[in-house]
């Protein structure tokens, strides 16, 4: 498991063993674009404040440092200005591998600004504009592009996952969770995206939080190969298959062949220090 203590508070760290999750549906709108565009969008402003708030800890897991960067304002407003400035983008003018990184980094950006809006919380999940406790803010609207109000689910379930149907993005964006694959030290851009889809891929399969052996027949994974299994081939054996793809030697020699019993878990507890 990981190494962060299992705490007993309401909505700090929640083991989910099964989970509605959000399905991949195009919200219609989006699948556009120009390839013969060369134009770039600036996210400087968002490196530099991964730079300054992004820190892993002893087991590898990269935090956030909310407390710091809430007692700076003028960071705090760098945030909100890099936010702006992504929603007066469009970006159907842009070619599909900038738009990429442009939903991936405003996705990101925007779940850090609404934890640093409600800032000290325990868990993302009591942040929640509707009357149902601990639902988490991602359904309420927290952005705005093309004067299309978004969620967070609309970036990632119904702009990310239908259009691009890559696994990976599971690995990309960052909600705010320890069990949560990282938040990226590094801001996503057209030229690099390939590269940090395939480095967060690996950095979660090789933690504890993306599979754990606990004994030769047993593992824990995530649940996030429970909620999106659809998005890793619909069974438990094609999940196992791609947790070999990504993990490194030792752990998928230990896979490979495996035929025990696998259970899911989750941490919802904030990724701060």
């Amino acid at each position: 498991m990981t190494s962060r203590k299992w705490m007993g508070l309401a909505g700090a760290v929640v083991l989910v063993l099964a989970c509605g999750a959000p399905e991949s549906k195009d919200i219609g709108g989006w699948d556009r674009s120009d390839e013969t565009s060369t134009a770039t969008i600036e996210h400087g402003p968002w490196q530099e404040i991964l730079d300054a708030y992004v820190r892993a800890d002893d087991s590898g897991v990269n935090l956030f440092d909310y407390a710091g960067m809430s007692a700076n304002a003028g960071d705090t407003a760098k945030l909100s200005a890099y936010i702006d400035y992504l929603q007066g983008q469009d970006p159907l003018a842009y070619s599909r591998d900038e738009q990429m990184a442009f939903w991936i980094n405003l996705y990101n950006a925007v779940t850090v600004q609404v934890v640093l809006s409600e800032y000290p919380v325990d868990s993302i999940k009591e942040i929640h504009e509707g009357v149902i406790p601990n639902t988490g803010p991602w359904q309420d609207p927290h952005a705005a592009v093309n004067g299309r109000d978004l969620s967070l689910d609309d970036i990632e379930h119904g702009i990310l996952r239908p259009l691009w149907r890559d696994q990976r993005i599971h690995y990309a964006v960052n909600c705010a969770a320890y069990g949560c694959p990282h938040l990226l030290a590094t801001a996503f851009t057209a030229a690099n995206t390939e590269e940090l889809l395939e480095q967060g891929a690996r950095d979660y399969v090789n933690n504890a939080r993306g599979v754990d052996f606990v004994d030769e027949d047993f593992i824990v994974v995530s649940s996030i190969y429970d909620w999106y299994t659809e998005d890793f081939g619909n069974t438990e054996e094609s999940v196992v298959a791609h947790l070999i793809d990504y993990a490194d030697e030792d752990l998928a020699a230990r896979l490979e062949g495996f035929e025990g019993s696998i259970d899911y878990e989750y941490d919802w507890s904030l990724n701060e220090p």
